[in-house]
Formats: structure tokens, sequence, C-alpha cells
């Protein structure tokens, strides 16, 4: 009786300790996991802001010193100058263009590959899956010299196509890679019914999975457009438009100059920089729900 009258009193010590130090370790848990989310958010936030404040000062007061985080004055003449440039403006709208375009083609080929993975039984299919992660890891720029001469052999240099082409064949892998996980979590019992009924495979894709697959689509349309890929890709544009009406918007910024070859008009560029960073960021944060309903629909398969 005194054993277990001990054990039921040190059982009662540990259990009070518990409850003692266990909100403490909870605070400061929670107090660190905020302290870090707040550190990367300030981390990937404040290279765009500062290029914010940049695109509202003159470029005088951007070389003066000492270095000043507020302008003293709001100058919207970078962006005035860039708006009224037909040139960035047609550097855009080729942006838009190729953008839209590799986003659409690798959707319609990714549903249709990712569909084929996760339903029918085809031979190699593993071996298949695995060159799709293969063929995520290589740089691009050690494609870049055969595609170029493959480009100019075709005679695309200077049109879309040459760069929507081997955007769609990057970009598509991880496409291929999210929407066979998604299609995954469907029930197949759903496409069993609609065979009794007399649907034919491309229907049941058409009209059941895909309406189904409306997160999934839009991850990766908003992967795909953001990506390195498409909107943001800088060397093949570089290499492959060589006319400056062809040029995308990556390209064009860079080569934004000044009055005279000397001057670097930084004020110019940051505005570039956020009139094309923007409305993505705005996208994304519309449509963020839907890429980790995408993205967590697959992995949780």
């Amino acid at each position: 009786m005194s054993l277990s009258f001990i054990n039921f009193g040190e059982t009662d010590k540990l259990s009070t300790k518990k409850y003692r130090f266990s909100p403490i370790i909870y605070g400061l848990t929670q107090i660190s996991f905020y302290l870090l989310v707040i550190f990367i958010v300030i981390l990937h936030l404040a290279p765009f802001l500062w290029q914010v404040i940049c695109s509202l000062k003159n470029v005088d007061e951007i070389y003066s010193l000492p270095l000043k985080y507020i302008p003293s004055k709001i100058s919207l003449s970078a962006y005035r100058d860039l708006i009224s440039n037909p040139l960035f403006l047609r550097y855009l709208l080729n942006s838009i263009l190729i953008s839209l375009s590799t986003t659409f083609f690798c959707l319609l080929l990714a549903s249709l590959s990712g569909y084929a993975l996760s339903r029918l039984s085809l031979r190699f299919k593993t071996f298949f899956q695995f060159l799709l992660l293969i063929a995520c890891l290589f740089p691009q720029i050690i494609f870049l010299v055969p595609l170029y001469e493959l480009m100019a052999n075709l005679k695309l240099i200077n049109k879309p196509l040459a760069l929507v082409l081997p955007y769609v064949t990057f970009s598509l892998p991880l496409a291929v890679w999210v929407m066979t996980g998604f299609f995954q979590t469907i029930p197949k019992e759903i496409e069993e019914q609609a065979i009794i009924d007399g649907f034919s495979r491309l229907k049941i894709l058409t009209k059941i999975i895909l309406p189904l697959s409306r997160p999934a689509l839009a991850t990766c349309a908003i992967l795909i457009f953001i990506g390195p890929f498409a909107w943001n890709e800088f060397l093949f544009s570089l290499s492959f438009m060589i006319k400056d009406t062809s040029r995308t918007v990556p390209v064009g910024i860079a080569l934004l100059s000044g009055a005279s070859m000397y001057e670097m008009p930084w004020n110019k560029i940051c505005a570039a920089c956020v009139l094309t960073t923007l409305p993505l960021i705005i996208f994304v944060i519309i449509f963020q729900k839907r890429i980790i309903e995408g993205l967590t629909r697959g992995a949780l398969k």
C-alpha cells in the first residue's frame, strides 16, 4: 500500500510539473514560430518594398548620401515614362502572349498525360514518371546552343513560338506530376458509373474529371505562368529574341538605359519591376487557397 501511495504521489508531481511547464514551452514555441514567420515575410518583401521606394525617387536622390529610406518628394515620373513608352508596352504584350500560350499548352498536355498515368495500365509507367523527374534536374543553359540552332533552322528566331516550345517542354514535367497526383485522389467509382452510362474516356475527362480538378488546374496555371520558364524567363528570351519589338519584359528591363550611356535609370528599372510584379502578387494572393488545395490533395493521396 505504501508503495502504491508513493507511486501515485510521484505521478501527481509529474503531472503537476507537466502542466506547470507546458504552457511556458507552448508559449515559447508559438512566439518562436511567429518570429520566424515575420522574419521570412520581411526577408521576401524587403526587396520589393525597396523597389517601390526607389521607383518613387528621382535618380539624384537614389545616388545621394546618406541613404534615405523615405523619398523626400514622391515622383511618379518613372511610371509615366514607362507607360508612355510604346516599346515597353510591346514588351508587356509579348510576355503576356508567350506566358498565356505556354500555360494553355502545358495545361492541355499535362491534363491528358496526367489522366493517362493515373488511370490507364501502361507499360513502363513508373519508368516514364522517373524520366519526368529527371528532366527537371537539368539546367536550362546546357540546352541553349542546341535549341538556338534548332530554332534557327526552323526559322523561328524573333517569333513567339521560339520561346513557347522550350517553355512548354521545361514546364511540362512539374505540371504532369501535379495533375497525376490530383487525378489519383478522384474516386474511380465516378468514372465507372460514367462508363456504364455510355461515356467515352475523352468525355469522362472533359465533362467529369477536369471540372473536379479546378484546384489543380489553377495551381498548375499559376506555377507555370509565374515560374522560371514563362513570365520570368531571361536566358532564352535574350538569345532567341534579337529584335527590340520581339523581346519580353525581363530582357526589356535589363536593357533600359538613361539619357546617356553613363546613366543608369534605377528609378525606371524599379518602376518596371513593380509594374510587372505587383499584378502577379495580387493574383497569387487571390487564388492562394486553390493553390494550397491543389498541391495538398495530390500530396495526401
